[in-house]
Formats: structure tokens, sequence, C-alpha cells
């Protein structure tokens, strides 16, 4: 056992033989190229911003090394952790503190506690109540607990953020640098993400201080086989996913999907179609998502589906397939999800199920981690679906801006044929042409606004085939009488205007203050004044330039007014200002009502 400790390639990195020998008992004898780059720097005192996949062996590459300091006395006499790992999503840190157990045994009194929500406070206090080395935790609930005063982070010696991309996404900025601020200036600190982008660096910038640098290439997943099957549409992938799912029965799969809602009615799906499949997602209970989990490492759920939340927390060593039912947004979810299977050198395959939603996350995909995906085709589940392949790899035409190439007519862009919409060289039946605006049919010819009494103004042509239509003689009237702008496109005969005129002037004095044909207004805005006295003067005397007979028949439309609309004069019932009676319950007399 000496000798073979001796050889051990962890005790080789720095690692004590202690640990090494744990490792061994649980099969564990050849570092990952992540653990075998991480281990030593740790050793050192060094901090460190790594970039590695899912699946790569990322979490015993800096629990070791935090682990082997517990060792040694702590420095500080306190009650609180001396390690501090913050994970994205609760599924992750359950999972990192079951490793961190199993890694603790050889270690005296070294106790690990999982913090995260869903799980009562009362249970979580009696845990931090007591000494403990090692705390789990999601920033959201870590934060409620300090705040509460329970947490004493004066011993703390190594702080690790996992999944510091994630943790972006998911919009823990603030309360991860909250954290961080609460924490001994004297610490260790270590950053692992699946990528390391500008904004990761600019998160890690305030915590890491001159960190060493660690990079897994994303092209050491080669385990995994990746292929993908187009889609027509919803129910065209519930079919294949049946498919694929049936032709793997001795294995077990997850399923992504984009809503909580799709996986809900996918798992459902699934179960009528014979498949024991389960559903897990950011709606349910700590306590289900856990008992779900289990259900699955039991092997009494063959499929699990699920949303992104359980993307970077499943760690299952009988899953075998992943079938995205839809292409997650962020290129780097995709990398997260195809890494529940093919795990610790296992082999795995996954399948994206590909429809018109996720043709743009493919190119995403495809252009930042250059995968060859292979092309699926389920006999009697073709889709007649394919995305467009940009540059004309499609066809071979001159069509420079067609959608799949060719020579055609230039329709739509820049085609050398017919030219319709654009710049195509032919007609140009749209806008060269001049068939909409520049023939002048509508602007140019004077049709709107040019001509002089008209509304069109002018004929709808430059031949003038209508110029006549509103420049009768009654038009110049039309517009003195109305004594308004009129918007209406057509006007009663010029006969029906002058009896409609001859009718109300009936009886010496027409209803409207002056006969139509001579140019009198037909609604007055402002009161006229006729024999002394203002027509709209509310309570105003009109004894004065009384109505002659015909008056009683002018006031057929003011109705309302009892016995005056029988043949007597205004001027009986509003004598001494007397008002009239109102049937809407006010004192005010109403203007009359037009026709």
């Amino acid at each position: 056992m000496t000798h073979s400790l001796a050889d051990n390639a962890f005790v080789a990195l720095g690692l004590d033989p202690v640990l090494a020998k744990m490792l061994a008992d649980q099969d564990i004898t050849e570092p990952t190229p992540v653990q075998a780059a991480t281990i030593p720097a740790l050793l050192e005192g060094n901090d460190v911003l790594a970039s590695a996949q899912t699946g790569t062996g990322k979490t015993a590459a800096f629990l070791l090394p935090a682990l082997q300091k517990l060792m040694h006395p702590a420095k500080t006499q306190a009650r609180g952790p001396r390690i501090l790992i913050l994970t994205p999503t609760r599924e992750l840190a359950e999972q990192v503190s079951k490793v961190a157990i199993s890694f603790c045994r050889p270690i005296p009194r070294c106790k690990v506690v999982c913090v995260v929500g869903g799980v009562p406070y009362p249970v979580q206090n009696r845990q931090i109540s007591q000494p403990y080395e090692v705390l789990v935790a999601t920033p959201g609930r870590l934060q409620d607990l300090m705040a509460s005063g329970r947490i004493d982070f004066r011993r703390l010696e190594t702080f690790i953020l996992d999944e510091a991309d994630r943790m972006l996404d998911m919009g823990f900025i603030e309360e991860v640098e909250a954290i961080a601020a609460a924490l001994p200036s004297e610490r260790q600190n270590a950053l692992f993400s699946a990528t390391i982008s500008a904004s990761v660096e600019d998160f890690a910038a305030p915590i890491l201080r001159d960190p060493q640098r660690i990079t897994v290439a994303p092209a050491e997943r080669e385990p995994i086989a990746q292929a993908l099957h187009y889609a027509d549409g919803y129910d065209h992938k519930l079919k294949l996913a049946a498919s694929f799912l049936k032709s793997h029965s001795t294995q077990q799969a997850v399923m992504f999907t984009a809503t909580k809602a799709d996986a809900d009615q996918v798992a459902d799906w699934l179960k009528l179609e014979g498949i024991r499949a389960a559903a897990m997602h950011g709606d349910l209970p700590q306590t289900a998502r856990r008992r779900t989990l289990d259900r699955v490492r039991r092997g009494d759920v063959d499929v699990l589906v699920a949303t992104d939340v359980a993307a970077r927390g499943i760690d299952v060593a009988g899953i075998d397939l992943v079938i995205n039912f839809d292409l997650p947004r962020a290129a780097e979810d995709y990398i997260h999800r195809i890494g529940r299977t093919g795990r610790a050198g296992r082999t795995g395959q996954a399948i994206s199920l590909i429809g018109r939603n996720d043709a743009v996350p493919l190119i995403r995909i495809r252009s930042t981690y250059k995968i060859d995906f292979e092309e699926l085709s389920v006999e009697g589940l073709e889709a007649n679906f394919r995305p467009q392949q940009r540059g004309g790899k499609s066809g071979g035409g001159a069509g420079r801006g067609r959608p799949h190439g060719g020579n055609g007519g230039g329709r739509r862009y820049e085609g050398n044929g017919g030219g319709r919409r654009f710049e195509g060289s032919g007609e140009g039946r749209r806008t060269e042409g001049g068939n909409r605006f520049d023939s002048g049919k509508r602007f140019e010819g004077g049709q709107r606004f040019d001509g002089a009494n008209t509304r069109f103004d002018g004929s709808r042509s430059e031949g003038g085939q209508q110029e006549g239509r509103r420049q009768t003689e009654g038009a110049a009237r039309h517009h003195e009488t109305r004594g308004f702008t009129d918007t209406h496109t057509t006007r009663k005969p010029q006969a029906a205007r002058e009896g409609y005129g001859d009718r109300a002037a009936r009886g010496g004095e027409n209803r409207f203050d002056g006969n139509r044909s001579e140019g009198a207004a037909r609604r007055e805005h402002a009161p006229r004044r006729e024999g002394g006295a203002a027509r709209f003067d509310g309570g105003a005397r009109r004894s004065e330039g009384d109505r002659t007979a015909g008056a009683a028949q002018g006031q057929r439309r003011e109705g309302g007014y009892g016995a005056a609309r029988q043949g007597e004069g205004r001027s009986q019932g509003r004598e001494g200002g007397e008002r009239r009676p109102s049937s809407f319950g006010s004192n005010k007399p109403r203007a009359p009502r037009f026709g």
C-alpha cells in the first residue's frame, strides 16, 4: 500500500497521503486535467481563476486543497466555517456538499453544512449553531443568515465561487459582492466558471488577487456524441423524443425544456406513452426537487424533464442520454446541459431537437464551440423544416440576397431579374418604374393639394380625367354656406340643396338665418342678432323681431317644448326672460339640434 501511494498521481501533485488514500478507496487514482493544473496552484496559496466544463472533476479540484488545510489547526479561535463555497443553485450546492462529506471522512472533526433556500430556517439555525468547518451555500439564503448575525466568518481561510458565469446570469452579483465584503481580507480565493468572458473577469477582479489562470479547453469533451434532428413543431418534437427514449430504454435520460410549463406537459405526455418520467423546475419546493432527484438516483425514474435550473446540479452516474427539447438561449448553458452525461470519463450522447425557434441558438452554439453535429433522421418522422444556409451554400445562383441563392427574378432583393421590390435591374415595377410615387398619380399630379376649391385639388391622374368633378358652381357656395371645413367626399345635387334652402326659408324668415343659395351660413358658431335680439342669448327677450307665421314650422327640430311646437311663437313662452322647462333637469336652454 505504501508503494502504491508513493506512485499515486495525487501525491505527486502535493496532496496529503491521507487524502490520496481516501481517493484510492473510491477508485479515484488519476487526476483529470483541471485537477492536475488546479491542485498545485491552490496548495501553493495562490488565487485561481479556472475555466472548466462540468463533469471534468473541478469539484474535487477545489475541495481537496481546501480540505488539506483543515488537517492543521485554525489560526483564529472562533465558531464558524473555515471554508465557504458559493453555488448558484440548490441542486449544485447539495451535490458539492455530498462530495465534501465523502472527502472529509479521514479528517477529524470535519463537519459540512449546506445552507440553501426552501429549507426551514429553524433547521438551518440548529446546524450553524454547532461547530462546523465547511459551509456550502447559495447567495440568497446565506445573505439572510448573515443579516440575522448567526454566522461568524472570523475563521474563514478559503472562499470558493463555483459556476460564476451562472451566478451572473441569475443576477447574484450584488449578493456575492456583499458576502465577499464581509469576509476576512486575509483569505485564499478560487473562482471556477465554464467560460471566462469579459463579464466574468470584471466580476472576479475585486474578489481575486493576482489570480493564476487555468483553462481547460472545451474540446476535451470527446466522450459525448452530439447530434440533432430537425422538427416541424411542438407535436413533432414530442413524437421524436418518445422515439429516442424508447430506443434507449435501458438508459436513464435528462430532457431540457425552455419553460416550467413545458417541463410539466412533456413529463405528463411521456407518462401516457408508458415512459417513467418526472418533472423538476424552480416552482417545485426544495423537498420535492430533492425527492425527485433521489428517485432518479434509485432508478425509479427513467427520464427527468427539467429546466436550466437543474442543468448544473444533476450528478447521476446512470444518465447516458441528454435530449434538448428546446435549445437554450445562451451557448454556455448548452455545455452545462450536455455535461449531465459522459461524466468522469464515461461515454454519453446528446440529441437536440431543432425547430424554427432553435435555429438562431444553433448557429450561436456552432460558432462558439465549433461543434459538428451529426444529423439524424427517424424513419416516418422526417422533418420538412430546414434552416436556411447563409452564403448561398444551398444553391449556386447569382441572386446575392436571395434566401436560397439561385438566379431567379430578383423579386425580393437584388437579383438580376425584374427587380420588383428594391434594386433589380429590370422594370422596377414598384420604385424605379414609378408605379406608386414617381408617376405623380397621387402627389406630383396635383391630386391632393394643388388644385383650387376641391378636396382632392385636381384629378386623380395627369390627364385630368375628373377635373370638373369638384369645381361646380355650387362648390364655392358650399364652403360659404357650411361655415366650416367639410370632409365628405360626396355632395347632394344642386337642385336638392336649393330646394332644402327654399324649404327652410318659407314663412318670410328661414330657420338658419338666411337663404342657403345666397351664401348664408348653415350653422353659425357665433350668435346672430336679428331685430335687436340675440338668438342664443340664454334668457334674453325675443319679443323684438317678432317671428313670422313660418316661425312655428322652423321650431320642429328644436324639440321638447310642449305647445310651442304646435305653432305658437317662441316669444309666447319666453316673455320676460322666462326659461323653457328642460327634460334633463337643467334650466339652461339648449341650442337647436341640426339634422
